[in-house]
C-alpha cells in the first residue's frame, strides 16, 4: 500500500484502425520488463481522436473493451484509457478502468473539445470517477478536462481526508499547445497536493495534427518525476505514499480551501 507503480504507454496511433492499434499497444505492453500495476493508454487509443463515432464507436461488448479485459487478466494489471463508445443512442468519449478480475469502471469525458467539434458528435459525462487501488485513490479524467480546475479540485471530507491522491489525464494533446499541457499538469499537482499523471500520444494523426508526447508524472510539489520524449515510450514510475503524506502534513493547504459542490 505504500507504493504504486504507474506505467505510461506513449504510443503513436494508427488513424481509425482498431485492430492495428490494439495489436501495437499490446506488443508495447508485453515487451515492457518493468513492474506494472496500473497501465495508462492515450485518449481514444483504438482509433485516434476522430469525430466519426457513427462509423467507429463500439459498444461495451466490443472488440476494444474485450481486449482490455483480456490483457488486464493476462498481465494481472489494471488497464485504463479512453474509447469511442456507443450506448443507449449516445456516443461517448469514455475512459474504461479494466481490472484483472474482469470488472470495469467508467468515466465519460465531461468537457468536450468544441474547437474540434467534439461536442457535435459526443455527449458529455456528468460524474467523476475516483478509483481505488491498494489504498490509493485515483481521479480519472480525459484531455480537455485539464483546462477546467474546478472539475478536478481536491477537497477534504468531514474526516479530514483528501478526496484523492492521484489525478490522471489520458490525452491527445497537440504539440502546438504543449506549453499549456505541461504548465497545467504542474498546476493541478500543486493546487491539489497530489501526484499528477498526464499520458499523451505521439506522431501525426489523419488530420495532420502533430503530437509531441510530453507525458508526465509530477509530485505534489510540482516536481517532474518523468517527462516523456517525442517518440514512443513505455515507462513505469513508482509513486510513494510517504512522500504524499509528508507534503500534505508539512503544508496543509487543502484545509484552507473553499468548500463547494458542482451542479450539473
Amino acid at each position: 500500500m505504500s507504493t504504486l507503480s504507474v506505467t505510461l504507454v506513449q504510443a503513436d496511433l494508427a488513424w481509425g484502425n482498431i485492430p492495428q492499434n490494439l495489436d501495437h499497444i499490446g506488443n508495447m505492453i508485453k515487451g515492457h520488463t518493468g513492474p506494472m500495476e496500473v497501465v495508462f493508454l492515450p485518449e481514444m487509443f483504438s482509433t485516434g481522436f476522430m469525430m466519426e463515432p457513427e462509423r467507429l464507436a463500439e459498444t461495451m461488448d466490443g472488440q476494444a473493451v474485450n481486449w482490455m479485459k483480456q490483457l488486464a487478466e493476462q498481465k494481472k494489471i489494471i488497464l485504463t484509457g479512453s474509447l469511442a463508445i456507443k450506448e443507449e443512442g449516445h456516443f461517448l468519449n469514455r475512459l474504461v478502468w479494466a481490472l484483472p478480475n474482469g470488472q470495469l469502471g467508467t468515466y465519460d469525458k465531461r468537457h468536450l473539445f468544441a474547437y474540434a467539434d467534439e461536442d457535435e458528435h459526443y455527449s458529455a459525462g456528468a460524474r467523476r470517477l475516483v478509483a481505488s487501488v491498494k489504498g490509493w485513490k485515483i481521479n480519472l479524467q480525459i484531455c480537455y478536462d485539464l483546462r477546467f480546475p474546478v472539475w478536478a479540485r481536491n477537497q477534504i471530507n468531514e474526516h479530514g481526508e483528501s478526496e484523492y491522491d492521484v489525478l490522471a489525464y489520458v490525452a491527445n494533446w497537440p504539440r502546438a499547445r504543449s506549453l499549456a499541457w505541461k504548465t497545467l499538469l504542474q498546476a493541478r499537482a500543486i493546487e491539489n497536493q497530489c501526484y499528477v499523471i498526464g499520458l499523451n500520444r505521439v506522431g501525426k494523426d489523419g488530420n495532420n495534427i502533430d503530437y509531441s508526447g510530453d507525458s508526465m508524472v509530477i509530485d505534489p510539489l510540482g516536481e517532474i518525476l518523468y517527462h516523456g520524449p517525442d517518440t514512443e515510450d513505455v515507462t513505469t514510475v513508482i509513486l510513494e505514499k510517504s512522500r504524499l503524506e509528508e507534503i500534505r502534513g508539512r503544508l496543509p493547504f487543502l484545509r484552507d480551501a473553499d468548500q463547494f459542490q458542482i451542479t450539473i
